[in-house]
């Protein structure tokens, strides 16, 4: 069979699954809708926390960037794992126990304040809709290519399937969806590294076959061979970086401090019974994370040493099937500069004929290696769970902000639960919308999107939420003139550096030589400089404010979700 008949076989059968279990699920209440009733074991709340956090990023576009970077592609998978790691040691128990299941209800009653509260708000949809936005993107890049249709019917399909079990199910339609879609995601990550590894090294474990000699005879590492064919093609050593330390430093603070400021990660500790079910949940996390993510350098080094075989100094007429099928996306395109008719892919951009988008790199490593057609299907499945399970989530957090945070806690605090669900359900809605808008118009590949996202989560939140679990001084001056002054530099920054407002601008422009991606630490940084001193130079929280601080660090009670 072709790959576009195994490719309708296997997602259609993955998209039934979806849907049958938001049907099942689906959301009775305000709990279930927020936070799956809170009875979720930790096991599986684990596999839909991986799920939810290993997103289209993870999935698509991390391999590529490292199989583009090199070395410097390091940056993304250290930020992103340890982010996690500081996520669920040094703040989800203690969110857990204070009991509030968002990230702008805890800022709300910490700081005493629904101006505190409005502006964590308005920063969850900032953050929230950048990072769906790199979603519905990596949804549209796997329906273009193997549904042959263009990226923008990809996105609008990805639309309506969302918008079913995220309206319908809420958090409890997404915990078991998301359960599902790990399965689907792993396994469609794993078979064809485990391939690939088998034919390139003779590995069956991708992780070993990366730092194993290649089975050609030739006694030659893997990476020696990169490095080699990165140098004949003009392109710097594979094994070598070429970002500033302070850059790659920059980088990888901000993806780890933004993961620990993701709203949509952050609730699903309030999904389990408990604040000991909550530890054990982000242990298994980290177990189903570690799997993908220990196998995404071996991809991406296979990867890259695949293309550059096939397609450098060969003809183009004489080129396989994959590589015009990728053409029609667009995702991939040849320009005969020299008219020789061979396709010269190298370092030099004034003689180079090939552009490749980053994010077609894990979605076409199959093809590329010649792998069987089922072996393409599956992974185009496993792409879509991974964009779809993140997008689900993200959607819930922007329908819960305005549900729960605007309209129940400062609108209409005499609504009835009836009347809440139907507002979450509406803003999910509009939400869903305004995400498939984005998805069609992103700004750049779905990686760096999602880096900007992580950028603004650490500038917005992050120290409030540090601040507000250990610092008993302080106050709602100082944490709402924080997270203004830290998202609004880094929207600035974003604007100017990453979307070429403000006037033309270059990489040789950006401040102490940091990237957009990077940025996020220094507006952290600022944030927390403002807080702080606003906070010693204005009253002192209320005493029972202080108590309640000294009381989170206490390691008892279950911290029960509080909805109202």
């Amino acid at each position: 069979m072709s790959v576009k008949t195994w490719t309708f076989i296997i997602v259609g059968i993955t998209f039934a699954l979806y849907i049958a279990i938001a049907i099942w699920a689906r959301a009775g209440s305000t709990k279930e809708f927020y936070v799956a009733g809170g009875g979720v074991h930790p096991i599986l709340n684990g596999m839909a926390t991986a799920a939810d956090w290993m997103s289209a990023a993870s999935f698509i576009s991390m391999a590529g960037l490292i199989s583009f970077m090199g070395y410097d592609g390091a940056v993304y998978l250290m930020g992103w794992t340890g982010g996690y790691v500081l996520l669920a040691l040094l703040l989800a128990p203690y969110l857990r126990k204070f009991g509030k299941f968002t990230v702008p209800d805890f800022i709300g009653d910490r700081y005493y304040s629904n101006v505190a509260r409005t502006v964590a708000v308005i920063c969850a949809l900032i953050v929230s809709f950048t990072y769906v936005a790199g979603q519905m993107r990596g949804v549209g890049v796997v329906f273009s290519r193997f549904l042959e249709v263009p990226i923008t019917t990809g996105v609008v399909i990805g639309m309506f399937l969302v918008f079913f079990y995220a309206v319908l199910g809420g958090m409890k339609g997404i915990t078991y969806t998301q359960v599902a879609q790990y399965c689907v995601l792993i396994f469609a990550y794993m078979v064809p590294a485990i391939f690939i590894s088998i034919a390139m090294t003779g590995n069956v474990i991708p992780q070993v076959g990366f730092g194993s000699t290649v089975s050609d005879g030739s006694g030659v590492y893997l990476l020696d061979k990169l490095d080699g064919l990165n140098r004949e093609l003009g392109f710097s050593d594979y094994t070598s970086g070429t970002k500033s330390m302070i850059d790659v430093f920059a980088i990888t603070f901000a993806l780890m401090a933004g993961t620990a400021g993701l709203p949509h990660v952050i609730v699903r500790f309030f999904t389990v019974p408990s604040v000991k079910a909550a530890r054990k949940s982000a242990g298994w996390a980290l177990i189903f994370i570690m799997i993908l993510y220990t196998t995404a350098p071996a991809i991406a080094a296979f990867a890259r040493a695949n293309l550059i075989s096939t397609v450098s100094n060969k003809e183009y007429t004489l080129m396989p099937e994959w590589f015009k099928k990728w053409e029609d996306t667009g995702l991939i395109a040849f320009e005969d500069k020299n008219g020789d008719g061979l396709i010269q892919y190298v370092g030099n951009q004034d003689q180079n004929e090939l552009t490749i988008d980053q994010d077609i790199m894990v979605l076409a490593n199959p093809e590329i290696a010649q792998l069987p057609n089922w072996v393409i299907a599956l992974v185009a499945a496993g792409g879509l769970a991974a964009a779809l399970s993140t997008a689900a989530g993200l959607l819930l957090v922007i329908s819960t902000s305005i549900a729960h945070d605007l309209i129940k806690m400062q609108i209409k605090p005499d609504i009835s639960e009836k009347g809440e669900l139907l507002w979450a359900r509406i803003s999910a809605i509009f939400a869903v919308i305004i995400a498939g808008y984005f998805g069609i118009n992103p700004p750049g590949f779905v990686a760096a999107v999602v880096a900007l996202a992580f950028g603004l989560a650490a500038a917005s939140f992050f120290p409030a939420i540090v601040l507000g679990i250990f610092d008993k001084r302080m106050n709602r001056e100082g944490a709402i003139a924080g997270m203004v002054v830290g998202i609004s530099l880094m929207l600035f920054y974003m604007l100017k550096y990453k979307l070429g407002m403000f006037g033309v601008t270059s990489s040789a422009d950006w401040w102490f030589g940091i990237s957009p991606e990077g940025f996020g630490t220094v507006a952290m940084v600022v944030n927390l400089i403002v807080a702080l001193v606003v906070s010693r130079l204005t009253p002192a929280p209320p005493a029972n404010v202080q108590a309640l601080v000294e009381n989170i660090r206490i390691p008892r009670g279950s911290g029960e979700a509080q909805m109202h």
